[in-house]
C-alpha cells in the first residue's frame, strides 16, 4: 500500500488528499479542508494547520508528503507572505514525521493530468475525477488541488520507479 498525502497550503484553508495507489490506479481515501480561524494570531493560525495535519498523517500514516510549489505575484506580496507561513508549518510537521516532501508546480500538474500546462479549473476538476473514477468534482477546490498533486507524485513517483 503506498499512501501519498497531498496538500494545497492556504493560511485560511489547506486542502488535503490521502490517496493511495492501487496497481496503476489513483483511490482517493480521505480528502478534506484544514482550516485556520481569522480572528486569531498568526501564530494560533499556523498552528491549527500544523496541529491539523499532524492529525491526518497520524491516522494515515502516507509514506509521501505532495505539495503544490505556491508561486507569488507582483501585485499580491501579502498573499505570498501568508501562504510561506502556512508551507513552514507544513514543511516543519512533515519533517517531524520524517516524511520526504516533493514540491510541484501548477504547471506540472497540469500538464501530467491534462496534457496542457494551462489547462483551466475546470478542465483539471474533470481530469481528476476520472484519475479517481469517481462520480462527482472534488469539493471544495482546495480538496481538488491536493488531490491533483497526489496524482502527480503518484504518476511521476512510479515513472521514477520504472526508469531507476
Amino acid at each position: 500500500m503506498t499512501l501519498t498525502l497531498g496538500i494545497d497550503p492556504g493560511l485560511n484553508r489547506t486542502g488535503y488528499a490521502v490517496v493511495e495507489r492501487v496497481g496503476a490506479r489513483p483511490v482517493l481515501k480521505e480528502g478534506g479542508v484544514i482550516r485556520s480561524t481569522k480572528d486569531l494570531a498568526l501564530a494560533e493560525r499556523v498552528w491549527e494547520i500544523g496541529h491539523g495535519l499532524r492529525e491526518v498523517i497520524q491516522e494515515f500514516r502516507p509514506a509521501a508528503i505532495a505539495i503544490e510549489q505556491v508561486f507569488s505575484h507582483a501585485e499580491f506580496p501579502k498573499t505570498a507572505v501568508l501562504m510561506a507561513h502556512a508551507r513552514g508549518t507544513i514543511l516543519f510537521i512533515a519533517r517531524d514525521h520524517g516524511l520526504p516532501v516533493t514540491h510541484y508546480t501548477p504547471t506540472q500538474i497540469k500538464r501530467l493530468l491534462t496534457g496542457s500546462g494551462k489547462a483551466s479549473k475546470e478542465q483539471m476538476q474533470h481530469a481528476i475525477r476520472q484519475e479517481l473514477g469517481l462520480p462527482d468534482i472534488l469539493e471544495p477546490n482546495d480538496v481538488a488541488d491536493a488531490a491533483a498533486v497526489a496524482i502527480c507524485h503518484l504518476y511521476s513517483s512510479r515513472h521514477a520507479d520504472l526508469i531507476g
